[in-house]
C-alpha cells in the first residue's frame, strides 16, 4: 500500500533487501535446464500460446494446481518433523506480493513528455490540450490557458467521481485523447484501478463524464507508467495474483461503470476464460499460474468506454514494456532452493491487435521498462540482470547479480515450450550496488549504478557501460559521480549523478567509438525528481538544443521528493556535446494548503520542464513559470498560481 511506504523506504534507504545472492555462470543458465540444454520441450512447438476452451476448463486447471499445493504443502510438512505449517514456495512468493501491494497530439511540437517511444504517449501530471495545459495534482485536475500568449488558470475538477469517499485513493495518471482526459488511480477503498473519464472543451473547461472500476492488484512502480495512449487505444497493463481458495475466476478483471448504489454483481469480465493463454509450463506449477498479466485495450473514441482484454497465466514477479506493436510481460518464478533465491523466467509477447500471444523460456530479469527495446530488426533486446524480483512497487531500486545482454528473434517466440538458447545472451561486465539504471539510445544500451532513492553519497568514480547491441562492443567509461539517470540527447546521451553535495550532467557521444565529454557541475545541487519524466531535451539542431531537469537541495536523499518539492527547473544548452547553464526558474510558493481529500503524496513528482511551441515553462508545484531567453540567458518573464481557491488575478509579471 503507497501510505505505507515508508516501511519500503527504510529498506531502500539501509539497503538491507529481502533475497540472498547466488553465483551464474554463465549467465543464470543453470537455473533454466531447457536454456541450459538448449532443450526443446516439444517436437513441433507452435507458434502462439494456446487459449483455454471454455470456463470449464480454465477451473479444472485451477483445481489441478490447487491440489498439487495441498500435495506440496503436505509433504513439507512431514519432511519438516509436523513442527510447523509451512507454505509452498509459490504460496510464500504470493503471499509476499500481496504484503507488498498493500501499500500527445498530432502535432509533434506538442509532445511535452519525456516518453520511451514516438507514438506510444505515456501518462504522465501535464499533457497538452489546444491551448491549454492539463495538469493533474493532488487528486484534481487543472487547465492552465497558454494559447494567444497567455498565461492563466482556467478550471478545475476533482480528479473522482462525484459522491465517492477518496481518502483511500491515490490518482496516479492522466492522458488527453482528443477532447476525453483519462486519468487512472488506483482505488484501496474499492479495491482496484479506477479510470476516470472528463470532458474538455476548446477553451479548457472541465466536466466529469463516467468513471470505471476494474478489479486488479496495485499497478504501481517507483519508474514504469501504467498507461499508455496509441491513436484513441488506451492501453494499460494490470497484474492480479492468483488465490486457489474457492473460484479463482472470481478474481480476474473485469469492469463495472461506477454509480451510486454500484453492486459488485454489475461487473463484467474484461478477459474471457477464452482469452486466457498458457504454456505447458503452466499445467504443472503452481507459481507458473500464480498471476494473471493482462493488457487492457479500451476505445476511448466511443462515448460510453469499451474494453477488451487478453491474459496469460504466469509467475507473479513481472516487469512491462509496450512497444508500438506489442506489449511485452517478463515474469520470474521465485525457487527457493537452501535458501537462495533462483529465478527461471519467460516473456510473453502480447500484440496490441489483439491477436494471440506468445512466450519464450529466459533467464534473469530486466530492470525496468528502459531495459527493453524492440529494433527495427525485428528482434527483442533485453538487458538483464541474474537476480530480481519486478517492478512491483520499488522492485526496480533493488537488483542484484550478472548482467546479460539477451537478443533473440521476434520469430523465436513460440507456445512457450521452447526456451532461449545460450547464444542469446551475452555476458556483460558487473555493477556495484542494486539501484542500476539503463536504457537504449540508438545502436547503445548504457547501464550503471547510482544512489536512486537512497542517500547522496561521495563517489571515488563509477563505470558506466557503452554496448553497442547491433555490432557488438562493450566500452568502460569513466564517470566522477553515480548514475542516477540516463537520458537521450539527440543521437547521443546524457549522464546525471551526483558526488556528495554537487550535481553533474555528463555528455556521451556515441556516434564514433563511445566517450565521456566535458561534465557541467551545478554546484550544492541534487536531481528533483527521480521518474523519467521529470527530464526533457528540446532539440533545435542536429548537435544542439535545451534540457530540463528539476533539481533541490544539495545532498538530498532521492526519497524526499515524496516530502519537499523542487527547488527550481535548472535549463542547460547543449552545443555539440558542450554544456552550460542558462538559467533556472525557482519555487518562490511551495505551499500545499488545498484540502487535499485524495492522492496527497506526488509519488509521480511535481516539477517538469516544458517546452510548448517555442515557448519554455516550469511547472513547479502549484506555480507555472514561463522563461525566455534573451541573450543566451533564461530570464523569468511570469509566473501564475493555478492552486484551488486562488483568483485569475493573481499572477506576476516582468
Amino acid at each position: 500500500m503507497k501510505k505505507s511506504f515508508a516501511i519500503g523506504l527504510v529498506v531502500l534507504v539501509t539497503g538491507v533487501f529481502a533475497f540472498s545472492l547466488s553465483t551464474f555462470f554463465p549467465f543464470g543458465l543453470e537455473t533454466n535446464p531447457d536454456i541450459a540444454a538448449g532443450s526443446e520441450l516439444a517436437s513441433k512447438p507452435q507458434k502462439t500460446m494456446r487459449p483455454f476452451g471454455s470456463e470449464e476448463a480454465l477451473k479444472a486447471h485451477f483445481k489441478k494446481i490447487a491440489d498439487k499445493q495441498e500435495r506440496d504443502r503436505r509433504e513439507m510438512t512431514k519432511s519438516a518433523g509436523n513442527t510447523t505449517n509451512q507454505p509452498s514456495p509459490s504460496s510464500v512468493a504470493t503471499d509476499s506480493m500481496a504484503a507488498a501491494e498493500s501499500k500527445a497530439g498530432p502535432d509533434k511540437d506538442d509532445g511535452i513528455t519525456n516518453n520511451q517511444h514516438a507514438g506510444v504517449d505515456e501518462g504522465g501530471i501535464v499533457k497538452v490540450h489546444g491551448e491549454n495545459l492539463v495538469i493533474l495534482r493532488r487528486g484534481r485536475l487543472f487547465t492552465v490557458k497558454v494559447g494567444s500568449n497567455s498565461l492563466a488558470p482556467i478550471s478545475s475538477v476533482n480528479a473522482y467521481a462525484p459522491g465517492v469517499n477518496p481518502n483511500n485513493d491515490w490518482y496516479d495518471e492522466m492522458l488527453v485523447s482528443n477532447n476525453t482526459i483519462v486519468v487512472i488511480g488506483y482505488s484501496y477503498g474499492r479495491g482496484g484501478t479506477e479510470i476516470n473519464l472528463f470532458d474538455i472543451s476548446e477553451r479548457g473547461s472541465l466536466a466529469f463524464r463516467s468513471s470505471y472500476h476494474l478489479k486488479s492488484n496495485d499497478y504501481y512502480s517507483s519508474r514504469n507508467y501504467a498507461s499508455r495512449l496509441i491513436g484513441n487505444k488506451l492501453v494499460f497493463y494490470t497484474p492480479q495474483y492468483i488465490g486457489y481458495h474457492g473460484d479463482p475466476t472470481k478474481q480476474f478483471p473485469a469492469l463495472r461503470r461506477w454509480h451510486k448504489g454500484a453492486t459488485e454483481g454489475e461487473f463484467k469480465t474484461v478477459v474471457s476464460a477464452t482469452r486466457v493463454y498458457r504454456t505447458a509450463k503452466s499445467e504443472d506449477s503452481a507459481s507458473s499460474s500464480s498471476a494473471l498479466h493482462t493488457v487492457t485495450v479500451c476505445d476511448l473514441a466511443a462515448k460510453d468506454m469499451t474494453c477488451e482484454g487478453t491474459g496469460v497465466l504466469g509467475a507473479p514477479g513481472r516487469v512491462f514494456y509496450v512497444s508500438p506493436k506489442s506489449v511485452y510481460v517478463w515474469t520470474s518464478e521465485w525457487n527457493y532452493r537452501n535458501g537462495s533465491n533462483r529465478s527461471a523466467s519467460m516473456v510473453y509477447n502480447m500484440p496490441l491487435d489483439g491477436s494471440a500471444p506468445s512466450a519464450l523460456g529466459v533467464a534473469g530479469a530486466p530492470v525496468d521498462q528502459f531495459s527493453f527495446l524492440e529494433s527495427d530488426d525485428e528482434h527483442l533486446n533485453v538487458l538483464v540482470r541474474s537476480e530480481g524480483n519486478g517492478e512491483q512497487m520499488w522492485g526496480s531500486e533493488r537488483t542484484a547479480g550478472d548482467v546479460a545482454l539477451f537478443r533473440t528473434s521476434l520469430d523465436a517466440f513460440n507456445d512457450g515450450s521452447e526456451s532461449a538458447s545460450r547464444e542469446s545472451y551475452r555476458n556483460l561486465p558487473n555493477v556495484e550496488g542494486y539501484t542500476m539504471q539503463n536504457r537504449f539510445v540508438g545502436d547503445h544500451i548504457l547501464y550503471g549504478a547510482g544512489n536512486g532513492w537512497g542517500r547522496q553519497k561521495n563517489a571515488d568514480g563509477a563505470n558506466l557501460y557503452a554496448v553497442n547491441w547491433k555490432r557488438g562492443g562493450t566500452s568502460s567509461l569513466y564517470l566522477d559521480h553515480s548514475v542516477d539517470r540516463i537520458e537521450q540527447m539527440g543521437s547521443d546521451a546524457v549522464v546525471v549523478g551526483t558526488n556528495g553535495q554537487d550535481l553533474y550532467f555528463s555528455p556521451i557521444e556515441l556516434s564514433r567509438m563511445p566517450q565521456v565529454k566535458q561534465s557541467y557541475i551545478r554546484k550544492n545541487a541534487s536531481q528533483g525528481e527521480l521518474r523519467s519524466h521529470g527530464f526533457f531535451y528540446k532539440p533545435d539542431g542536429k548537435d544542439s538544443g535545451l534540457l530540463g531537469l528539476p533539481i533541490a537541495r544539495e545532498g538530498r536523499p532521492g526519497y524526499k521528493h515524496l516530502m519537499e518539492n523542487s527547488a527550481a527547473v535548472l535549463f542547460i544548452r547543449n552545443s555539440d556535446m558542450n554544456l552550460s547553464q542558462i538559467g533556472e526558474l525557482e519555487a518562490k510558493n511551495t505551499s500545499t494548503a488545498d484540502n487535499c481529500k485524495a492522492a496527497c503524496v506526488d509519488w509521480y513528482g511535481n516539477a517538469r520542464p516544458i517546452f510548448l511551441r517555442g515557448r519554455v515553462f516550469a511547472l513547479l508545484g502549484y506555480e507555472i513559470v514561463e522563461g525566455r531567453l534573451d541573450d543566451a540567458r533564461m530570464r523569468e518573464v511570469r509566473r501564475v498560481n493555478y492552486s484551488p481557491g486562488r483568483r485569475m488575478s493573481e499572477m506576476t509579471e516582468e
